[in-house]
């Protein structure tokens, strides 16, 4: 490991150590970047003591000493280097440049930028410039269209994390605007909104047979998320094919890849034109789209390479806080090894990605021992080849489960049969005229009609 322009290694942290003059400088750079502590210079491990204590401290100061606020732009994490644990500090380019010391203000001994593998005080000329171009439309200082809001979703995802909000949780989360009025971040994340997201299904390759157009709205963002990933997971199929030494189960798309595809979509959609991303499934594929081009600045090398500008980090903040998110830039390698950097389109005004269905490819290893003229092994037929009493007797068994605890969840119930939970996802959404879920994913109950 070596210091870059992007890395800086500190060897130990002390009270004296001025972790926000290197924190500002990476949040002021076009690519932010990463603090190491416990690394020497040479880059090797040395490690951090009391190390839990040390992260409190590090992001208790950059949340204090940092403005404009840098919540959803930093990470602190515990990440072991050749079997040494060590504090990394990932830094997101910020939007509101620029990002200085509370206690100086925008001036040369507040704000700092990244020169090299230096940190450097910032000219008077450089500030003033970042500052004329300074984002303001950002969804914190965009008034709420209602101001009569509620946040029991809200509240309900940070309990389910241990976490309680306070009577002050406006102030925390940039819920409201600089004349204390709810802000569009809060709209999103309110019980009830005007945001409706699509899933739309065709029956074959374009837009001219629709089959259902589900939405997924006017609820808190969290919730909404939650309800787009759980459609897409009931039509993520699996196709299994069994031989006589072989049996292989592959659904029509990486379950992750596509969770991290959906979150990307949602949080860093541009909503200040009020549109929100759409999904559409199709026969040979899945195509999401979002509002918003690459951040300003931004490359599409440095798009793919993982350098993270959120647009909208009051809401990473909130999806980091509840581990709907994982880490910032945690993302895009996850989609870029199932899909590759060609499933991406960049237009004028929007992002799609496009995930192509794995249905021509499902069994390209279990060939060898069957008979290839045997229309029974093509893979297309596989649902089709499935008899008749072996559904019925599978759906029997389902049927008992249920009536037996009628708070089975589909993993419950996909144990007890011996599949995979998106097995028992597509026999109950096929079911849906005997048996549909009612509330919640988790905490809901099964009703027979």
């Amino acid at each position: 490991m070596i210091e870059t322009n992007r890395i800086e290694f500190k060897l130990k942290y002390t009270e004296e150590l001025d972790i926000e003059k290197e924190v500002i400088s990476f949040l002021n750079y076009r690519e932010g970047g990463i603090i190491y502590i416990g690394i020497d210079d040479n880059g090797h491990p040395i490690g951090v003591e009391d190390i839990d204590s040390v992260v409190l401290k590090i992001k208790d100061r950059i949340r204090t000493n940092v403005s404009p606020s840098p919540m959803g732009l930093f990470d602190v994490l515990i990440e072991k280097v050749d079997g040494v644990d060590v504090i990394k500090i990932f830094l997101a380019s910020g939007t509101e440049k620029p990002y200085y010391k509370t206690k100086y203000g925008m001036s040369t001994r507040g704000c700092y930028i990244r020169v090299g593998t230096a940190c450097e005080p910032m000219p008077t000329a450089m500030i003033e410039d970042l500052f004329a171009h300074r984002v303001r439309n950002s969804l914190r200082n965009i008034p709420s269209p209602r101001q009569k809001l509620t946040f029991r979703q809200l509240q309900i995802y940070y309990e389910s994390k241990g976490m309680t909000l306070n009577n002050a949780f406006e102030q925390t989360l940039d819920l409201l605007t600089s004349t204390g009025q709810y802000n569009y971040v809060a709209f999103l994340l309110a019980d009830e909104n005007n945001v409706s997201i699509k899933v739309a299904k065709y029956s074959g390759t374009d837009r001219t047979d629709l089959i259902s157009n589900n939405e997924y709205g006017y609820c808190s963002l969290l919730k909404a998320t939650d309800l787009v990933i759980d459609k897409l997971n009931t039509e993520n199929y699996v196709f299994s094919r069994k031989t006589e030494k072989y049996r292989e189960d592959k659904p029509l798309w990486d379950k992750l890849a596509v969770r991290e595809a959906v979150i990307n979509a949602i949080v860093h959609n541009d909503y200040t034109n009020e549109v929100p991303p759409k999904f559409e499934i199709f026969a040979n594929r899945l195509e999401i789209t979002s509002y918003g081009t690459i951040p300003m600045g931004l490359t599409t090398d440095e798009f793919f390479s993982g350098v993270s500008i959120p647009r909208n980090k009051e809401l990473m903040r909130v999806f980091r806080d509840v581990e709907m998110v994982e880490a910032l830039g945690s993302g895009m390698p996850v989609i870029l090894r199932e899909y590759g950097h060609k499933a991406y389109e960049f237009m004028s005004h929007f992002i799609r990605l496009t995930i192509t269905a794995n249905m021509g490819n499902v069994h390209k290893n279990v060939h060898k021992n069957v008979h290839k003229n045997d229309p029974k092994n093509d893979p297309k037929n596989d649902l089709k080849n499935d008899p008749k009493n072996e559904v019925l007797k599978r759906r029997e068994v389902i049927v008992n489960l249920i009536k037996t605890n009628n708070k089975s969840s589909y993993s419950d119930i996909a144990r007890k049969l011996g599949v995979a939970p998106v097995t028992v996802k597509r026999e109950l959404a096929e079911m849906r005229h005997i048996v549909q879920h009612v509330g919640p994913t988790r905490g809901g109950h099964w009703e027979f009609l």
